[in-house]
């Protein structure tokens, strides 16, 4: 049989019939823990934001404290909002049903956003998994920029300080072990979850680092720099002697594949986003479609990038379903176990 790296079964190997009630419909199988064989999906798990509850309000603003900060456009509100939203349906979601839930950020930076050209300062994605009801049980903080890392530190000691966080310093690509190594152990009697958000500038995420991560019970949502980066540095990527695609999608010919799928009216941002799904499949999760990807765009509203999210079980879809249809102007949501 395979094994992970600490022992437990491969995810590969291990499989279980989720049951929905009221649905004649068959689930398909999907690799997960076998801890989840005494779990069964009903339509309570996927209700959190219905009206009538009590509502937990959504707070993504803070006060400057004088530590750095990354400066972003308007339109990061959108993508923070969301990924807090979900964060909180998905460690609620699975509070129960899983002994130790991970929060892992790839690119974690200094906690703070300042919108540009203005004085507003929003919590960043570290900070906002940690505000969040049902708090995950341990957060992994991975930073290339020492000094962003160090205010993230600060931030989270002063505001958050019973969290139990580990701060990872250098190229998530190059840390990848070091990462995995503080992913605490999993086995049959004890199921550990990971959340790991990926939110690079540009399409710098290695494919094998991704692969690597999915090793262990692992759901991922990715900032997939498709406009921002990927088609405004086509001609460039399109050299033979630029390996960056190459590395991103793990897939040695995609020039050719490209050519053929230009050939058929595709834009490059839609190939490179259905490429990755189909990689991503490989190893096991459910593919994405290219419209379920959520799309984010500029204050110009041209578009910047997409939000995909990648699990191997369908329950994480119907929280990221729940959170866009909830998401659009609603500043208050609840959580509910």
């Amino acid at each position: 049989m395979n094994r992970w790296p600490d022992g437990a079964p491969s995810p590969s190997r291990v499989y279980f019939q989720s049951k929905i009630q009221n649905r004649k419909s068959k689930i398909p199988r999907f690799p997960l823990h076998p801890i989840c064989k005494r779990v069964t999906v009903a339509p309570s798990d996927t209700v959190g934001l219905h009206p009538g509850r009590k509502a937990a309000m959504v707070e993504i603003t803070a006060e400057d404290d004088g530590l750095p900060c990354l400066e972003v456009g308007a339109w990061a509100e959108d993508k923070y909002r969301l990924v807090a939203l979900y964060d909180g349906l998905f460690s609620t979601g699975m509070k129960n049903k899983w002994e130790t839930r991970v929060y892992i950020d790839l690119y974690a930076g200094p906690g703070f956003a300042r919108l540009r050209g203005t004085s507003r300062i929003l919590l960043g994605s570290p900070l906002l998994a940690l505000q969040i009801p049902d708090r995950f049980d341990k957060y992994i903080f991975c930073e290339s920029e020492a000094d962003r890392l160090a205010a993230l530190q600060q931030r989270v000691n002063r505001l958050f300080p019973g969290a139990d966080a580990h701060y990872v310093t250098g190229d998530c690509n190059e840390k990848v072990e070091e990462i995995c190594a503080n992913i605490p152990s999993s086995s049959r009697e004890h199921g550990v979850l990971s959340f790991c958000f990926v939110d690079p500038y540009d399409i710098s995420i290695r494919f094998s680092t991704v692969k690597r991560l999915s090793s262990y019970y692992m759901d991922f949502m990715f900032l997939l720099a498709l406009q921002m980066d990927a088609n405004r540095n086509l001609e460039h990527y399109l050299n033979p002697d630029n390996s960056k695609i190459d590395e991103f999608l793990d897939l040695p010919d995609w020039r050719e594949r490209w050519r053929i799928a230009e050939g058929q009216g595709t834009s490059f941002p839609r190939y490179l986003a259905e490429e990755y799904s189909g990689q991503m499949e490989k190893l096991g999760y459910l593919p994405v479609a290219w419209h379920k990807m959520k799309q984010v765009r500029s204050e110009k509203n041209l578009p910047l990038y997409r939000l995909a999210l990648f699990s191997r079980h369908p329950l994480a879809y119907q929280f990221w379903d729940e959170v866009l249809r909830y998401s659009s102007g609603q500043r208050t949501f609840s959580f509910e176990g």
